[in-house]
């Protein structure tokens, strides 16, 4: 696309919006690349791109992405064998905590997401999470390297702290010596090139042995380091440059582990800097409730209820422009400030938001087709460097529009041959768009000019269009009417403004008869056009009212037999569970009376009788229910022998056969204190291994739980997890442990920031089984771990 319609058409501050929305530096940068494709395939794809990213953002909230660091220099060096500074790792390490976030989102929203055609790029993403712990573990801030990123640099450091310990000390006793303090000009002690001295002054610089490394600007002070801690000093100065040594040893190893990642360091920045890219046109979409237009290689647009979207909400009037289908070229005409150059920006910057990716703020299911470019003549052109007149500037554009434009191109003229001589005026414009019509190149223009309006009746293929003017109220209305040439209202808004009726009717008589006729027909035009509008207008409304009225409908019937099926289902369920406790209760009582029964003379005839009956009502309600029912699987008579186990289906428990098979195929089966005859089909014959005893099974039990306990690690590392998902993880292996019967454990959560922290402790004041916990001692990983006991 030529830079000229670009800037006319303020794509830019699209980008602008487009760009603020972005929040990333590398996302950042691509929508500064971003210009409008020319082919429908990639145009296409883009369109789909965006509308799968505003539907994931709709879902699941914005991408997690701020924080990605511009890491291309620094993987450049890695490349050829360089350390990276701590800020360089730092970076390193956001963009890894980014690569994490996205994989937490890309989790949650793993079942849609990867039927999308973006899935591909949160796929490619590799969180890289032994490098980010250890990045982690080694830097503190952008200055500071972590006293645990060695032994060597703990032992250097602490040696560091003793050193200065013992300077201040004996700098403490020279200071408060009677003898030496009449020698100092204040009783302190300061540091100069690098060196811890006193100030001294100087008429006992002869006095006081030591070395001078300052003085006053009068003169009057000797900053001197003593002989008694020179020695100390240069032990301080030698630790120093042990302390950087290991520091830069550090931070070649770091730098070193992450070459080793390097093409994927540099896949996941190209990745994130697509996704922040895709997102944020999704982000754009949604701020101007925008839509995704469907494009077409047939040279037509349709756009409904258009809105430009660097107009406020409250001040833009929606308009429909349509244009290719019956004509392929639209006159615009009305008056000034009524909207004509909105409506030539709005066609224009549409078609160039749409071919970028972008949706546009239109109604769904508008459309437009692809230009290999889009030519726009609007404004003021006037240039006193070149000497031409407004004129002058409008046709040189003209003449290079006329050359260049084809059938692939969209022409946009805003007031067409003004600025000079009407007739001739109108006759340029007129020769300029017959032309552009013969070659159907498609074009939208503005004017003042009658002759235009009767060209574009008269033409087939070339329609009118006009921006509605509401002469009661003397203001433009915004809107557009295809198909009705506008008028200049001259003559109403004089009057309007209090012109005299004589003046205005002499006016009129000037006028030519044709005029006069033809300004009366655009009238009844207009008139005609606002009743069908209002009518279509009405009728639409009472469509939507109807559609709305029948969704409440369907939803109001689907709710009341959803509650109506959940009501039944929960009376059967409580009545089937009222039923089932007074069977329990039964058998409860048969198993105390078989347990008695050898010293006691029990009726048993009575208490079977019972008991049949309420297997019977049971048996009922389970058949009403459709509720699942212990079955047997039915036994041969040549299957079963006196003495053998069996389970009795009729009463849902276990028996011994007492007989065999009579005539009818029924057998003898007692049944604790009850003997019972029961048919072949209802009874199975048990295995001997089902009868295992309780003991046995809890025996088996406590030997799982003693064998998942040997395999229960007893700490666990969350370092690098989001909050949410260490919180998961450390919930089921609390349960574990706790379960396991291990007394306590190791949670290892870093330092960092303490958030991690923070957010562990507070889950564990809530878990019932946790009797207490504190942070580690000195040895037992200090502030980076939590020890937990067990109740």
């Amino acid at each position: 696309m030529n830079q000229k319609a670009l800037k006319i058409l303020e794509y830019d501050k699209i980008i602008l919006q487009l760009k603020q929305l972005a929040q990333s530096e590398p996302g950042k940068k691509m929508v500064d690349a971003l210009k409008p494709y020319s082919d429908l395939e990639t145009i296409t794809r883009k369109q789909n791109e965006t509308s799968e990213a505003l539907s994931t953002i709709l879902k699941y909230g914005s991408l997690p992405i701020r924080g990605t660091q511009l890491i291309g220099p620094s993987l450049k060096r890695l490349a050829i064998g360089g350390n990276l500074s701590i800020l360089e790792l730092l970076h390193i390490g956001d963009v890894l905590r980014v690569a994490s976030r996205l994989k937490s989102y890309f989790r949650e929203g793993e079942e849609m997401i990867t039927t999308l055609s973006i899935a591909p790029l949160f796929l490619d993403i590799e969180p890289l999470t032994p490098l980010l712990r250890e990045i982690d573990r080694c830097i503190v801030s952008e200055d500071t390297i972590a006293d645990e990123a060695s032994s060597q640099l703990h032992q250097i450091r602490r040696n560091i702290q003793n050193t200065h310990a013992k300077i201040r000390s004996n700098l403490n006793s020279i200071i408060n010596n009677n003898n030496q303090k009449t020698m100092l000009q204040d009783p302190i002690i300061t540091i100069r090139n690098d060196r811890f001295c006193v100030p001294v002054k100087a008429e006992y610089r002869s006095q006081f042995k030591g070395m001078i490394h300052d003085q006053s600007s009068t003169g009057s002070t000797l900053f001197i380091e003593p002989m008694s801690v020179v020695e100390l000093n240069n032990g301080l100065t030698e630790l120093a440059h042990q302390e950087q040594e290991e520091i830069n040893r550090i931070l070649a190893e770091l730098s070193a582990l992450a070459a080793i990642h390097m093409e994927a360091l540099k896949i996941n920045l190209d990745v994130m800097a697509e996704l922040d890219f895709v997102f944020a046109k999704a982000e754009l979409a949604l701020k101007q409730n925008a839509t995704m237009p469907q494009f077409n290689d047939n040279k037509e647009i349709n756009l409904k209820k258009a809105r430009h979207p660097l107009l406020s909400d409250k001040e833009v009037v929606p308009i429909d422009i349509y244009l290719g289908k019956s004509f392929n070229t639209l006159v615009i005409t009305g008056p000034n400030t009524g909207g004509k150059t909105v409506t030539l920006k709005t066609l224009g910057l549409f078609s160039l938001m749409g071919q970028a990716g972008l949706h546009i703020p239109a109604f769904d299911g508008s459309s437009l087709t692809v230009f290999d470019e889009i030519y726009a003549d609007i404004g003021d052109e006037q240039s006193i460097e070149q000497s031409l007149s407004t004129f002058s500037s409008h046709m040189v554009n003209i003449v290079d529009i006329l050359k260049k434009a084809t059938i692939d191109s969209l022409v946009l003229f805003d007031e067409l041959g003004a600025g000079t001589d009407p007739t001739e005026g109108a006759a340029l414009a007129m020769a300029t768009l017959e032309n552009l019509f013969a070659r159907s190149v498609l074009t939208v223009a503005t004017t003042h000019y009658s002759e235009l309006k009767v060209y574009a009746l008269s033409t087939e293929g070339v329609e009118n269009a006009s921006c509605e003017f509401d002469v009661t109220t003397l203001r433009p209305t915004y809107r557009l009417l295809i198909g009705v040439p506008g008028k200049s209202n001259a003559f109403a808004i004089s009057k309007r403004l209090g012109l005299g009726d004589d003046i205005i009717e002499e006016a009129k008589a000037l006028l030519q008869q044709k005029e006069v006729r033809f300004e009366d027909l655009i009238t009844d035009l207009e008139i005609n056009k606002k009743a069908a509008i209002a009518e279509k207008e009405k009728a639409e409304k009472y469509r939507k009212e109807t559609e709305i009225l029948k969704r409440r409908f369907d939803l109001q019937k689907e709710a009341f037999e959803q509650k109506k099926q959940e009501m039944l289902t929960e009376a059967k369920k409580e009545a089937y569970r009222i039923t089932e406790a007074a069977k329990e209760e039964a058998d409860r009582l048969i198993r105390h009376i078989n347990r008695i029964a050898d010293s006691a003379q029990i009726d048993t005839k009575a208490l079977e009788e019972s008991r049949s009956t309420l297997r019977q009502s049971m048996t009922k309600l389970e058949n009403e229910m459709g509720l699942p029912k212990a079955k047997a699987k039915g036994t041969k008579a040549k299957d079963i022998a006196i003495g053998d186990n069996v389970f009795v289906a009729p009463f849902n428990g276990n028996g011994t056969v007492l007989s065999l098979p009579n005539s009818k195929g029924e057998i003898q089966v007692q049944m604790g204190i009850m003997k019972s005859n029961v048919s072949l089909k209802d009874v199975t014959v048990l295995q001997e291994d089902s009868h295992q005893p309780k003991e046995t099974r809890k025996k088996a039990s406590s030997k799982g739980v003693t064998t998942k306990a040997y395999s229960i690690s007893t700490e666990i590392d969350l370092r690098g997890e989001m909050t949410i998902d260490a919180l998961q993880v450390l919930d089921k292996y609390l349960d574990d442990a706790y379960l396991s019967k291990l007394p306590m454990v190791t949670i290892i959560h870093g330092k960092g920031t303490g958030a991690l922290r923070s957010a562990i402790h507070k889950h564990l004041k809530k878990v019932k089984y946790v009797d207490s916990f504190r942070i580690g001692a000195y040895g037992e990983g200090e502030s980076g771990v939590t020890i937990v006991e067990f109740k």
